[in-house]
């Protein structure tokens, strides 16, 4: 009988785009049997049902975009790894509330000790949390803003780094910008100040920045309204991803066998 009505419900649900509704309605209407719902109980459930797979579906979409090379979360960093920073700070940023004042969080370490990992975690809270998100590599920025030049899209693309609410630049400072690299990251910062947020990483110290840019008076203007509307949180300690090299679990291995046997 349950089968019947679905097949009777199939046409109309999907007229009113609730297909997957179906998914779900042979359980919810043995479940409203089992507990003797009325109509508006069943109701409600079967629509916060739909309103739940709808915000999966948003966020799923919205970490499609974004970018991410992997799915990073706070809770999956390994807090056991040999680094010190701020954890006030980081806390602080995690909170979000930078998005909503349209500042900053600037991630400052040397290469390895999890900058990338922190900025990808900050974006899938974002995203989580309803906010659009764009990670980008900044050489694949100064290359995307390169090709736009040679088909004429400078002002589209600009704008597709502009209008996300959070734009992570990951491993800014690699080496010196030329003078167009040094245009366009000021355009991007004098774009994105007090309209949307940055995470930027940088292996160098923020005062460092100065003298990546081709043009000082450029890099003055830019960096004056990055720096002074940021959390800036400095990591130090040993790589991060030396720990997690499938090449040093072996020698751990190795060194607990040794161990054991000199105990014996």
């Amino acid at each position: 009988m349950t089968r019947n009505r679905n097949v009777d419900l199939a046409p109309l649900l999907k007229t009113l785009k609730l297909s997957a509704m179906l998914d779900t309605l042979p359980e919810r209407i043995a479940l409203a049997r089992r507990d003797q719902l009325d109509y508006a109980a069943f109701l409600e459930i079967i629509l916060a049902d739909e309103v739940s797979r709808r915000e999966n579906r948003r966020i799923e979409l919205r970490l499609n975009r974004a970018g991410f090379e992997e799915t990073c979360r706070l809770e999956d960093f390994d807090w056991t790894s040999e680094i010190t920073l701020d954890r006030r700070l980081l806390d602080a940023a995690f909170s979000l509330d930078f998005i909503a004042r349209r500042e900053h969080v600037l991630l400052m370490g040397p290469a390895g000790v999890g900058k990338s990992f922190l900025a990808q975690a900050l974006g899938y809270a974002a995203v989580r949390a309803g906010y659009s998100v764009r990670f980008i590599h900044a050489d694949d920025f100064f290359k995307a803003m390169n090709q736009s030049r040679v088909d004429n899209s400078v002002d589209k693309v600009l704008r597709s780094f502009l209008s996300p609410d959070l734009l992570i630049l990951d491993d800014l400072g690699l080496h010196r910008l030329n003078a167009q690299q040094s245009s366009d990251l000021y355009q991007l910062i004098v774009g994105k100040h007090r309209a949307s947020s940055f995470v930027v990483t940088s292996n160098r110290a923020i005062e460092e920045w100065l003298g990546l840019f081709n043009d000082p008076i450029l890099g003055n203007s830019a960096l004056d309204r990055l720096a002074n509307t940021s959390y800036q949180i400095v990591i130090e300690g040993t790589s991060y991803r030396e720990r997690l090299s499938p090449h040093r679990a072996l020698l751990g291995k190795v060194a607990k066998i040794l161990s054991k046997k000199g105990g014996d």
